[in-house]
């Protein structure tokens, strides 16, 4: 049987890996989100009435699906960082440096399974912090509506949630989790901080910089 998630909340926002026996093997971050489309397409075939089913429909097809991107920036024990993210087929590894990958890009929201990111704890002792963070590549809109949550869950099924809740007006990406070492423990503690636009151009660097992480970076796409 699966154990009940541990809900990282603003009032309870980090859990020790340690404390859970978390310590080696692979945890699997996913992220899920609701299709813009999808929920649009459910409400028209819920709309009652003729006229208003074909008004619903034609919404729906109106509807754009935007491109979330989930990611993680590093920051090794040697001082040394990276980012693994599906901009610039940054996707990273599991068996070697950085010991972090990115599966698969969902452009939509439409993959029953998400986009998930996979740490390797075996080397955990080179880590120092891991920022896990989401962004809008394309589309237009904000966050609200998505429904956007992420599960972090270990080989032997342990899970830790955090929901992108609170999403301001305009918010293009979300640093979700910060991972690091803490009186001798790996914490994952929530963060849920929000950016928008105005905080500046190239959202990775803005981030970067609110986490002083120290990051060079370039243009690239997908």
């Amino acid at each position: 049987m699966a154990s009940s998630a541990v809900v990282l909340t603003k009032s309870s926002p980090s859990v020790s890996l340690d404390k859970h026996g978390v310590t080696s093997g692979l945890i699997r971050v996913n992220l899920n989100w609701t299709s813009a489309q999808a929920a649009a397409q459910q409400k028209a075939g819920e709309a009652r009435g003729l006229l208003r089913r074909m008004r619903a429909s034609l919404q729906a097809g109106s509807v754009k699906d935007v491109d979330l991107d989930l990611g993680c920036m590093i920051r090794f024990s040697d001082g040394s960082k990276t980012v693994v993210q599906a901009l610039g087929d940054s996707f990273g590894a599991v068996g070697h440096f950085p010991y972090v990958a990115l599966d698969a890009d969902d452009r939509t929201g439409a993959r029953a399974a998400g986009e998930n990111l996979v740490i390797n704890l075996d080397h955990q002792a080179e880590f120092s912090k891991l920022l896990l963070f989401v962004y809008i590549y394309e589309g237009s809109g904000d966050f609200r509506g998505l429904d956007a949550l992420v599960t972090l869950t270990s080989d032997r099924g342990d899970r830790f949630e955090v929901r992108l809740d609170e999403c301001p007006p305009q918010a293009r990406a979300c640093a979700i989790a910060l991972i690091k070492r803490q009186k001798g423990e790996l914490v994952v503690g929530r963060e849920v901080r929000w950016f928008t636009p105005q905080d500046g151009p190239g959202i990775q660097d803005v981030i970067s910089r609110a986490y002083r992480l120290g990051m060079k970076w370039t243009p690239g796409r997908k």
